[in-house]
Protein backbone atom coordinates (compact mmCIF):
# COMPACT_ATOMS: atom_id res chain seq x y z
CA UNK A 1 0.00 0.00 0.00
CA UNK A 2 3.16 2.33 0.11
CA UNK A 3 3.85 2.39 -2.92
CA UNK A 4 0.41 3.08 -3.80
CA UNK A 5 0.67 5.85 -1.31
CA UNK A 6 4.13 6.97 -3.23
CA UNK A 7 2.16 7.26 -6.77
CA UNK A 8 -0.42 9.11 -5.66
CA UNK A 9 1.47 11.28 -3.34
CA UNK A 10 3.61 11.92 -7.36
CA UNK A 11 0.34 12.13 -9.10
CA UNK A 12 -0.69 15.65 -6.59
CA UNK A 13 2.49 16.96 -7.31
CA UNK A 14 1.60 16.90 -10.92
CA UNK A 15 -1.62 18.52 -10.23
CA UNK A 16 -0.37 21.05 -8.09
CA UNK A 17 2.63 22.29 -10.24
CA UNK A 18 0.45 22.17 -13.35
CA UNK A 19 -2.23 24.13 -11.20
CA UNK A 20 0.68 26.42 -10.17
CA UNK A 21 1.33 27.62 -13.55
CA UNK A 22 -2.61 28.38 -14.45
CA UNK A 23 -2.65 30.41 -11.41
CA UNK A 24 -1.09 33.17 -13.03
CA UNK A 25 1.40 34.01 -10.35
CA UNK A 26 -1.34 33.54 -8.01
CA UNK A 27 -4.17 35.70 -9.54
CA UNK A 28 -6.73 33.23 -9.98
CA UNK A 29 -8.88 31.71 -7.46
CA UNK A 30 -9.61 28.56 -8.38
CA UNK A 31 -6.26 26.99 -9.47
CA UNK A 32 -4.69 28.79 -6.55
CA UNK A 33 -7.42 26.49 -4.51
CA UNK A 34 -5.87 23.46 -6.40
CA UNK A 35 -2.20 24.24 -5.67
CA UNK A 36 -2.67 24.50 -1.70
CA UNK A 37 -4.82 21.15 -1.73
CA UNK A 38 -3.05 19.43 -4.17
CA UNK A 39 0.12 20.12 -2.48
CA UNK A 40 -1.06 19.24 1.01
CA UNK A 41 -2.58 15.69 -0.33
CA UNK A 42 0.76 15.40 -1.83
CA UNK A 43 2.66 15.88 1.44
CA UNK A 44 0.11 13.82 3.19
CA UNK A 45 0.67 10.69 0.35
CA UNK A 46 4.26 11.03 0.44
CA UNK A 47 4.22 10.88 4.47
CA UNK A 48 1.88 7.95 4.41
CA UNK A 49 4.91 5.89 2.27
CA UNK A 50 7.38 7.15 3.79
CA UNK A 51 6.46 5.50 6.75
CA UNK A 52 6.90 2.11 5.18
CA UNK A 53 9.63 3.16 2.50
CA UNK A 54 13.16 4.30 2.85
CA UNK A 55 12.58 8.58 2.64
CA UNK A 56 15.57 8.59 -0.23
CA UNK A 57 13.78 6.28 -1.87
CA UNK A 58 10.52 7.70 -1.20
CA UNK A 59 11.45 11.49 -2.05
CA UNK A 60 13.47 10.43 -5.02
CA UNK A 61 10.37 8.50 -6.75
CA UNK A 62 7.93 11.18 -5.76
CA UNK A 63 10.06 14.32 -7.36
CA UNK A 64 10.91 11.92 -10.31
CA UNK A 65 6.74 11.43 -10.95
CA UNK A 66 6.74 15.04 -10.34
CA UNK A 67 9.24 16.09 -12.38
CA UNK A 68 8.19 13.64 -15.58
CA UNK A 69 5.03 14.02 -15.02
CA UNK A 70 5.32 17.93 -15.47
CA UNK A 71 7.45 17.50 -18.34
CA UNK A 72 5.48 15.38 -19.83
CA UNK A 73 2.11 17.35 -19.27
CA UNK A 74 4.09 20.49 -20.72
CA UNK A 75 5.16 18.70 -24.23
CA UNK A 76 1.81 17.29 -24.34
CA UNK A 77 -0.31 20.50 -23.80
CA UNK A 78 1.32 23.50 -23.16
CA UNK A 79 3.53 23.16 -26.63
CA UNK A 80 6.71 23.25 -24.75
CA UNK A 81 9.91 21.78 -26.61
CA UNK A 82 9.91 18.26 -28.23
CA UNK A 83 12.97 17.08 -28.69
CA UNK A 84 14.97 14.12 -28.86
CA UNK A 85 17.18 15.34 -25.87
CA UNK A 86 14.40 16.89 -23.09
CA UNK A 87 12.13 13.66 -24.19
CA UNK A 88 15.53 11.02 -23.43
CA UNK A 89 16.39 12.71 -20.22
CA UNK A 90 12.13 12.51 -19.15
CA UNK A 91 12.47 8.78 -19.94
CA UNK A 92 16.26 8.52 -17.75
CA UNK A 93 13.85 9.93 -15.03
CA UNK A 94 11.31 7.70 -15.55
CA UNK A 95 13.62 4.46 -15.59
CA UNK A 96 15.33 5.73 -12.41
CA UNK A 97 11.58 5.64 -10.68
CA UNK A 98 11.22 2.13 -12.27
CA UNK A 99 14.80 1.12 -10.84
CA UNK A 100 14.24 2.15 -7.44
CA UNK A 101 10.82 0.48 -7.18
CA UNK A 102 12.84 -2.64 -8.85
CA UNK A 103 15.50 -1.99 -6.31
CA UNK A 104 12.88 -2.38 -3.33
CA UNK A 105 11.21 -5.44 -4.63
CA UNK A 106 14.57 -7.03 -4.02
CA UNK A 107 15.03 -6.40 -0.37
CA UNK A 108 16.58 -2.75 -0.34
CA UNK A 109 13.61 -0.79 0.16
CA UNK A 110 10.00 -2.00 1.80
Amino acid sequence: MAWVYLVIAGAMEIVWAIALKLSHGFTRPLPVAVVIVAGLLSLLFLALAARHIPIGTAYAVWTGIGAAGVAMVGVLYFNEPRDFWRLFFIALIVAGVIGLRMVSLTGDGK
